[in-house]
């Protein structure tokens, strides 16, 4: 059998690292191929790094093939259950792989509702029949049904959504090798994309000092919490002053330079997009 390779599939799943890799290497060298590679008809669905090192070195492999796919997102599907079944796999990566498989059974979902509304809509419905709704019966994946599936907490699976969304490669290249945690990764690509790339360049402790820069941020610029009223009608904790503890004027400072500081990134985003497309525009032309 000629096995064939799909590149949509060789690339879905990230790749090992070079020490993996080089790792998996030397234990097929020293004790074969031991699992089997699993083929979709002729396509190979997993074991790619497998196939490679037996092709370069000459050695035996044994195929099995999986017969329950019908289309190639039912292949994804396998491939992610897969993996996440896997221990050697970083939270990261398992969050990714949840978010994948978040989008495929949510359009499968809409396939679905968009079928069974079409059904209901063919069919007349007779006099005093009660409405059937088969569309509200469908669930829809959430994410807390996504955190489950990964392993993670739903607060995690949003920073990693964040992190899809806004940060610059550079900057999820070092949360996937671990140089950052995912929380601080998430935090650090609110920053506008050159703030991310110095943080990125600066390493381990720079990318440390821009997420706590980020929530210290956050933190002044928070409006200070109302003071707590006893049944008396004094404020707590101000020897029956009835007032709370006013903010200094160092507070008030720190507070507007972290707003300022917010509109300033948001501009210089802004600025940064106008500059992009107007490169668009004279390439264009």
């Amino acid at each position: 059998m000629q096995i064939k390779i799909n590149e949509v599939l060789r690339s879905y799943i990230e790749p090992l690292t070079e020490a993996e890799y080089t790792a998996l290497e030397q234990s097929i060298l020293q004790e074969g191929c031991r699992d089997a590679l699993v083929l979709w008809q002729d396509v190979l669905v997993d074991g790619h790094n497998r196939y490679q090192i037996c092709q370069q070195h000459g050695i035996p492999f044994k195929v099995t093939e999986n017969t329950s796919f019908t289309q190639l997102e039912d292949v994804k599907l396998w491939m992610i259950d897969n993996n996440l079944g896997r221990r050697s796999i970083s939270d990261y990566q398992r969050g990714v792989l949840a978010l994948r498989k978040k989008e495929i059974m949510a359009a499968r979902a809409a396939e679905l509702i968009a079928q069974a509304a079409a059904e209901d809509a063919a069919i007349a419905p007779q006099e005093g029949d009660a409405p059937k709704s088969r569309v509200a019966a469908m669930p829809l994946t959430s994410r807390e049904d996504i955190a489950r599936a990964a392993r993670l907490s739903s607060a995690t699976i949003g920073q990693i959504e964040k992190i899809q969304k806004t940060a610059t490669p550079e900057l999820v290249e070092a949360v996937r090798s671990g140089t950052i945690s995912i929380n601080a990764a998430a935090t650090v690509a609110s920053l506008p994309e050159a703030e991310q790339l110095a943080a990125v360049a600066g390493g381990k402790k720079e990318l440390q000092k821009a997420a706590k820069e980020v929530r210290e941020l956050r933190a002044a610029a928070r409006p200070p919490k109302e003071p707590k009223v006893a049944e008396d009608g004094d404020s707590e904790g101000n020897g029956g002053s009835g007032y709370g503890r006013p903010a200094t004027e160092a507070d008030a400072l720190r507070a507007e330079n972290a707003v300022l500081r917010e509109k300033n990134a948001a501009l210089r985003e802004e600025i940064t997009a106008l500059q992009k497309r107007l490169s668009e525009l004279l390439q264009a032309s």
